[in-house]
């Protein structure tokens, strides 16, 4: 059984991130055990790039927020799922500040091997997740990871108008990551 961490991107609550994050979820309990931080319920400032963390006792951020959760629930972690609205070719500027204040030694310690990306997004573009798939193939390659899969869902402009083949790709995902 594995610890999975989702980090939902989505600032809207019950949104189409949300709801794909759901399904994964569904899937992946199964077999594993799952913890989903959104980032509409956690308050992380963005890295300065100050690099104090490098030099500080534990490495730890200056910066008083939420992000000490996350960082002890990714020392937990052994895969890390990443779930993301696409706005204008890229992750969620929410989700994007939490993966920037990863610039820490604390990621080090961090026992992940897999990494899963979930996207969504309004527009029916071939390229849409082109930019995305980039940094994400760059991050496994970096870290030595193994890719555990990915759900790309294009055309869902409104909020609930993920289709049911897009929730099921993503029980599927969820239910395909087994130890």
């Amino acid at each position: 059984m594995s610890k999975i961490i989702v980090l939902a991107g989505s600032p809207r609550k019950d949104g189409n991130t949300d709801r794909l994050v759901a399904a994964f979820v569904k899937g992946a309990e199964k077999n594993n055990e799952v913890e989903v931080f959104s980032v509409h319920d956690y308050k992380v400032n963005p890295c300065i790039g100050c690099n104090s963390c490098f030099s500080c006792e534990g490495n730890n951020c200056f910066q008083n927020d939420d992000m000490q959760q996350i960082y002890k629930k990714l020392s937990e972690a052994d895969i890390l799922v990443i779930a993301s609205p696409v706005y204008f070719y890229g992750i969620s500027s929410q989700l994007k500040t939490v993966i920037d204040r990863l610039h820490t030694p604390l990621r080090n310690s961090f026992n992940i091997k897999k990494l899963a990306l979930i996207l969504v997004g309004a527009a029916e573009l071939p390229e849409m997740f082109d930019a995305i798939l980039t940094q994400y193939k760059l991050t496994l390659n970096f870290f030595k990871l193994e890719d555990a899969g990915k759900v790309l869902v294009r055309g869902a402009k409104d909020k609930d108008s993920v289709t049911q083949a897009g929730l099921e790709q993503a029980y599927r995902l969820g239910l395909s990551i087994n130890a």
